[in-house]
């Protein structure tokens, strides 16, 4: 062994130099990405980064990118360069393989700390105690759509569907029910004021966002199947999936068995975090993205702004669509996604007023009054008489510092605005409710009747019935939905057109065999 170690000394030496510096530029790109990442994103959780590993990453916003090589590839870089000088300076010197020693101590050390900080950072303890322990309470209070009744009225209304980034009640000012002393919604306060809010006769309500649909796709997801978007790392790449959870029916499923055209409009690439997957195999949308309108020459080819495309622009398409589909006589489900207001900052477009101190107050001041602008427009035309439209936030914020100021004991939810329904609250008390409950709270909103009033985890909000929330408390219901679910596991893997049965499907299935066993032989 050693006469081998003293005839390719230098090839071993050659090999440990050029491991050293890979390890400590892996190390040095941990640690600055961990920096950067609490830096940017407040409340990040576990759930969301596992997601984002296996979930398709075309069409991340180039500043973004950007902003990650800045402050996180080009210091990892320099640093190993630096490495690199040090061990050409020292490379025929006898202590050289001191040099190789503290190079390997220093990324082993950077390594552990950085995982340390995260560890504390993003809750790991707690999330990794969460997986070993299972709860029921999905199994135990999720109303399969397939076990329910769904009666639609004989005219079936539209809908519209706007997602609004990252869009809060904070963000109005404190009488109103937000937490800023100046309103930088004035326009969004006023829409939910005057429409459906749930918030009683008291200030404006939302929905609170929980475990697992605190980012854009698990806001979506959880808005149309009341489910939260819990994953298997190792069997659910949503970029090779060929179907985005079929064990499940969402309200895509059942507005296009309703004989809906459904379409998806977004100005950034679909594709971003399983989007048009799950749009497509719930509902059979037609995904208009950045790519589709690309290809319609609204815009010049290299023209890229921000995620895509900006929402001025994204609102001017709707109208168009909007037009042509009604007057192809079905029912049609029209559903936007915003970004200009994505954090950091948000984008400030050519129509964007300069009343705030900060960028991100403008940004959101200036979506506040395109949703006014875009809702005037839809109230002049002939078919707004039959649709109703849905006005939410997706999560909250995740701007680190944007919310800074807010009251601790303050509950952050996202925008709600239920607008032209056919039907008011059968309470006019303040619900508590969450953003699962949009799923069956949109389909009334249409006119449709639900048997049990209760879809996914989520409960009609124009009826009397309690929601989850009310029934065991936000905190309870949060701390079982961190848990582990072999029913979410189950739903998200099946092969697609297989069924899962749920807790009400069993009963429903026992009941009818109890049935016909109770008949009498002809």
């Amino acid at each position: 062994m050693k006469k081998f170690y003293k005839n390719h000394k230098s090839l071993i030496t050659d090999v440990e130099t050029i491991l050293a510096v890979i390890l400590v530029f892996l190390s040095m790109l941990l640690m600055f990405s961990v920096k950067w990442l609490m830096a940017t994103w407040s409340e990040l959780t576990v759930d969301e980064i596992i997601y984002h590993m296996v979930a398709p990453l075309q069409g991340t916003s180039t500043a973004m990118l950007n902003e990650y090589i800045l402050h996180c590839t080009v210091p990892a870089a320099l640093v190993s360069l630096i490495l690199i000088g040090i061990f050409f300076v020292f490379r025929k010197n006898r202590k050289y393989g001191y040099a190789l020693i503290f190079a390997f101590t220093g990324a082993t050390f950077t390594t552990g700390f950085t995982v340390l900080n995260a560890w504390d950072d993003l809750n790991l303890g707690n999330y990794l105690a969460s997986q070993f322990k299972k709860s029921e309470f999905i199994d135990d209070n999720y109303v399969d759509p397939n076990t329910v009744k769904i009666e639609f009225p004989e005219k079936k209304r539209n809908l519209i569907y706007i997602y609004l980034e990252s869009t809060e009640i904070t963000f109005s000012d404190i009488k109103s029910g937000g937490a800023f002393r100046e309103n930088t919604i004035p326009e969004l306060t006023k829409i939910a004021v005057d429409n459906e809010d749930f918030s009683g006769n008291e200030t404006l309500n939302g929905g609170y966002s929980m475990p697992g649909s605190t980012w854009t796709m698990g806001a979506m997801f959880a808005q149309t199947s009341g489910l939260p978007l819990k994953i298997s790392i190792d069997k659910n790449a949503m970029d090779t999936q060929k179907a985005f959870f079929p064990g499940i029916v969402t309200l895509g499923d059942i507005l296009d068995k309703e004989g809906y055209k459904q379409e998806l409009l977004l100005g950034s690439v679909g594709y971003f975090g399983g989007r048009k997957l799950y749009f497509q195999s719930h509902g059979n949308y037609e995904i208009k993205d950045f790519s589709y309108w690309k290809k319609q020459h609204k815009f010049p080819a290299d023209y890229w702004v921000n995620w895509g495309f900006e929402d001025k622009k994204l609102y001017e398409y709707a109208k168009e669509e909007l037009t042509k589909l009604s007057k192809a006589g079905d029912p049609f489900n029209v559903t936007l996604l915003t970004v200009d207001t994505h954090f950091p900052d948000g984008y400030v477009c050519e129509i964007c007023p300069d009343d705030f101190d900060d960028q991100y107050s403008n940004v959101f001041n200036c979506a506040s009054k395109q949703v006014e602008s875009f809702l005037n427009w839809c109230k002049t035309q002939d078919w707004y008489k039959d649709t109703t439209i849905v006005i939410t936030g997706d999560h909250p914020t995740m701007d680190h510092d944007f919310c800074n100021e807010v009251d601790k004991e303050y509950v952050r939810k996202v925008y709600t605005a239920f607008i032209n329904a056919p039907k008011e609250p059968e309470t006019k008390a303040k619900r508590d409710y969450t953003t699962f409950d949009d799923f069956p709270t949109t389909l009334a909103a249409l006119g449709v009747k639900i048997e049990g009033d209760r879809l996914g985890l989520g409960t009609n909000l124009f009826s009397d019935k309690e929601t989850l929330s009310e029934k065991y408390g936000r905190e309870y219901e949060k701390k079982e939905l961190e848990k582990k679910s072999d029913m979410m596991i189950k739903l998200g893997q099946i092969d697609k057109g297989a069924a899962i049965e749920s807790k009400e499907a069993k009963e429903l299935k026992e009941k009818e065999k109890a049935a016909k066993e109770a008949e009498p032989e002809a």
